[in-house]
């Protein structure tokens, strides 16, 4: 059996998997981010470690004691700042962190290459220009240390003494020559930093080393291989079976990632496209990034008094699609792809006297789903081509959400069974690759399909016009001038 842990925002997931791919055992425990000020976003590191024991703990000892590799999923971009001790010096500045949008331009200023190099534009949430904050605000903290880590790797460090990371997670730092799939000494040193402060690198199949025995003994398994696993979004890719070039999902955790498997390296930075390494040797993806996605849906639970998910979608339901003239921009947390914008923030338009509680959980979830094929269009402006995508995540239970976010999208749904699992699924099988070897392709088979859910033609000629008023609001909330 094999281990997936997938170090989250919200929650710390463990999955144990057979060697057949049935989900035998699973333990959660909840995590909660801080924001001490406007636009920040931080997590205590000690917590995912506590989490992580919680979660493993959670699954039935006779189960855990079969394990016979581990691998390890979490959050991209949040920057883990060590001492020589390997203590943490402040808070982890994580991935929806909004702060150092002036450092983004020096960066790419100091490194006119940056985007042929990494691929990527400089956001905010990616880590490289969190340590310049780090440097300019607290230089005290800056001058102290001496190794970076990524969420999941600074639990890697704590159960395995390793400072390992993978490719795909790496690639998200800004630091990774993501075509070369090695790290860039020329965007290190315009950070002041060098490459004894990162982690060793490693693709996800790849074994790091092993549990140390202290952590063996609490966890009740043996000094088990732990393989260098995946970013979230690369090993939730692995676990639903995109691995060859053109696979796609669409995954709706807190935050709403288009994910397509490359067989090379695709940058397209112009417009806000993400391109990575995958979790696999020799592939790349590109991705569209939303940074709020269910999260408003536990948002708009909470401030209209729903009891929780389930009862906002009935509540939406029961208002019906394009029920009423509300228009939703889900940008919570700012936004990436296409608008690469950190200040703006979401907003409720075309209120009105009959709007209640009902239109307004429709119109949040249509919102999602404009965003969503906002990032969807400029994938296809690129030129790749996506003709369905598998869903995963939280988000995936909701049928009636997908036939909304099917028809703003207008593309094929594929739901998996086991699809909510999530990262940690593919975790626990870059773990299998790396301990018994084998073929991706055969050992990362998608999950057999509960259903899919196609366009319907009347529902995407209801949704227009408020896509296209979507659309053109953007322009009216950000403080872009």
């Amino acid at each position: 059996m094999f281990l997936g842990i997938d170090i989250g925002t919200s929650g710390v997931k463990a999955v144990v998997l057979d060697e057949h791919g049935s989900v035998v055992g699973q333990g959660t425990a909840a995590l909660t981010v801080q924001r001490p000020h406007p636009l920040w976003s931080e997590q205590d590191p000690d917590a995912w470690w506590k989490a992580t024991i919680a979660a493993v703990q959670a699954i039935d000892p006779s189960v855990r004691r079969s394990v016979r590799g581990v691998g390890l999923a979490g959050q991209m971009h949040g920057a883990t700042l060590l001492d020589a001790d390997d203590k943490p010096l402040r808070p982890a500045i994580l991935w929806n962190d909004g702060r150092c949008f002036a450092e983004c331009e020096a960066l790419e200023r100091a490194v006119p290459d940056l985007r042929t190099i990494s691929g990527n534009i400089a956001m905010p949430g990616f880590t490289a220009p969190k340590l310049l904050w780090v440097r300019e605000h607290e230089p005290e903290v800056f001058a102290k240390i001496a190794t970076v880590l990524l969420p999941k790797d600074y639990v890697r460090l704590l159960m395995t003494g390793d400072k390992a990371s993978d490719l795909s997670d790496s690639a998200g730092t800004l630091w990774l020559d993501v075509g070369g799939r090695c790290w860039s000494d020329e965007i290190l040193a315009a950070c002041g930093l060098t490459q004894a402060q990162m982690p060793s690198l490693y693709e996800g199949t790849e074994i790091t080393g092993t549990l140390t025995a202290e952590v063996a003994e609490l966890w009740g398994m043996p000094q088990v291989p732990v393989a260098a696993g995946g970013s979230d979004n690369a090993a939730g890719a692995v676990g639903v079976g995109v691995v060859k070039d053109g696979d796609a999902l669409l995954s709706l955790g807190t935050s709403g990632v288009i994910f397509v498997a490359t067989n090379d390296f695709r940058p397209n930075p112009a417009r806000a496209v993400h391109a990575f390494c995958h979790a696999l040797p020799g592939m790349w993806h590109q991705m569209s990034v939303h940074l709020s996605a269910a999260s408003c849906i536990d948002w708009v639970a909470r401030i209209t008094g729903a009891a929780g998910a389930a009862d906002l979608f009935a509540r939406a339901e029961a208002a019906g699609p394009a029920s009423g003239p509300e228009i939703f921009l889900p940008y919570l947390s700012g936004e990436r792809t296409p608008h690469n914008d950190p200040e703006v923030r979401g907003a409720f338009l075309r209120l009105d006297n009959d709007t209640d509680a009902g239109r307004l959980s429709q119109a949040v979830l249509e919102g999602v789903a404009f965003a969503l094929a906002d990032g969807l269009d400029v994938l296809r402006e690129a030129g790749t081509t996506v003709e369905r995508l598998a869903v995963i995540g939280g988000g995936a239970r909701s049928r009636y959400w997908g036939q909304v976010i099917a028809a703003a999208m207008e593309v094929e749904l594929v739901y998996l069974q086991g699809g909510e699992v999530g990262p940690a699924l593919g975790a626990a099988r870059l773990a299998q690759l790396g301990v018994d070897g084998g073929d991706p392709a055969e050992i990362c088979v998608a999950p057999p399909v509960s259903h899919t859910i196609v366009p319907d033609p009347a529902l995407v000629s209801a949704l227009a016009e408020k896509k296209a008023a979507f659309r053109q609001a953007y322009s009216r909330i950000t403080p872009k001038s």
